[in-house]
C-alpha cells in the first residue's frame, strides 16, 4: 500500500509539479493539495495521510502556524517544510512547533523521495545549517534540569541516538533490536518526556542533559 502525502503550497505551478512528482513513485501517492491550511484540522481528517509537505510561507495562516494546528490533533503525522532559504529562523520556528524536518524546495526534484522515506523511517532530514542553528537555539534556552524521567537505561540509549540523528533503523541495526521494537520504546519515551516528536524529545533531552 502507498504512503499518502498531502501537500500545502500555494504556488500553483510547484504544487503541480509536486503533485506529478509524488504520483510518479511507487511506494508514495499524493491523496489531496490545498493552496493553504486554514482548514487543515478538517482535512486531515478526511485524507489522514502519514506524511504533510507544507510551505512554510503560506498566505493567511503561515506553514508554522499549520504545523501548531496538526499537533493539537495529531503527534504521529511526519511533517517536512518546504523552504526557499536553509538560514530562515522561521525553519527553526518550525522545527520547535513540530516539524519534522524540512527540505529546500531547489533539492525537491533530487532529494524528496529520499526525504520522505527518512522522515517515514524516523529520521529528521534537515541541513547541517538548520541543525547548527538549532542546536544554538537549544543552548540559549534557559533552566537545565538534570532529571532523568524514570527512562530506562535502554530508553537512554535510544534517546541518545536519536539526539545524534540516527533514524529509527540505524537505532534497531546498533542495538540489535527490531525496528518494532525501536518504535514501542521511542513511543514510551515521548510518554515520559511528555512531548509528540523527534525533534521535541532531542530538544527536551539536550536541554535538559538527559543524555550526554
Amino acid at each position: 500500500m502507498k504512503t499518502g502525502i498531502v501537500i500545502y503550497e500555494d504556488k500553483n505551478d510547484f504544487r503541480e509539479a509536486l503533485i506529478q512528482l509524488v504520483n510518479s513513485s511507487d511506494a508514495y501517492e499524493c491523496v489531496e493539495a490545498f493552496r493553504t491550511c486554514e482548514e487543515v484540522i478538517g482535512q486531515l481528517r478526511l485524507s489522514k495521510p502519514e506524511v504533510i509537505l507544507m510551505d512554510i510561507d503560506l498566505p493567511g495562516m503561515s506553514g508554522i502556524e499549520g504545523v501548531r494546528q496538526i499537533r493539537t490533533m495529531n503527534s504521529e503525522v511526519k511533517i517536512i517544510m518546504l523552504t526557499v532559504f536553509d538560514d530562515n529562523k522561521n525553519v527553526i520556528d518550525a522545527i520547535c512547533a513540530g516539524a519534522s524536518g524540512y527540505l529546500l524546495k531547489k533539492d525537491c526534484l533530487n532529494k524528496l523521495f529520499d526525504a520522505i522515506d527518512e522522515v517515514v523511517h524516523g529520521g529528521a532530514p534537515m541541513s547541517a545549517n538548520i541543525a547548527r542553528m538549532v542546536l544554538d537555539h537549544i543552548a540559549a534556552g534557559g533552566t537545565v534540569s538534570t532529571g532523568h524521567y524514570n527512562l530506562t537505561q535502554r530508553e537512554k540509549d535510544i534517546l541518545s541516538l536519536l539526539v545524534k540523528g540516527n533514524s529509527y533503523k540505524m537505532i534497531a541495526s546498533e542495538l540489535v533490536i527490531s525496528f518494532e521494537t525501536v518504535k514501542t520504546h521511542i513511543k514510551n519515551i515521548y510518554d515520559k518526556l511528555q512531548v509528540h516528536n523527534q525533534s521535541e524529545a532531542v530538544a527536551k533531552a539536550l536541554r535538559n542533559r538527559i543524555v550526554k
